[in-house]
C-alpha cells in the first residue's frame, strides 16, 4: 500500500481512482531497476525502506508484479488473520 502524501493506497480500486502509467524502467544484469525519482518523492519512498513485491500468475505466467510497503503489510495481515487468531486464543 504504497502512500501519495498522507493517503493509503489500501483499499479497493475504487478508493483510490484510477491506476496510471508511471514510467517504463530498465533492468541491468544483476536484475536490479531504478525507480524514477519523481515518482519515490511522490509516493514517499525514502532510502532503506522495505517493499514487498506481490505476483499474479495467470496460465502459470507471472502476469503482473505490484510493489506494497513492508510496514503496510504488518496491518494486513493483522486485519486478515487477526480475527482468526482472536477464537484460537480466547
Amino acid at each position: 500500500m504504497v502512500q501519495m502524501g498522507d493517503k493509503s493506497c489500501s483499499g479497493p480500486p475504487e478508493d483510490f481512482g484510477c491506476c496510471s502509467f508511471e514510467a517504463v524502467v530498465n533492468i541491468d544484469d544483476r536484475g536490479q531497476m531504478v525507480l524514477p525519482k519523481d515518482l519515490r518523492e511522490r509516493a514517499g519512498i525514502q532510502p532503506g525502506d522495505k517493499l514487498v513485491l506481490v505476483s499474479c500468475v495467470k496460465d502459470d505466467k507471472v502476469c503482473c508484479i505490484t510493489m506494497l510497503r513492508a510496514d503496510d503489510m504488518q496491518d494486513v495481515v493483522k486485519s486478515m488473520i487477526g480475527p482468526m487468531m482472536k477464537g484460537v486464543v480466547e
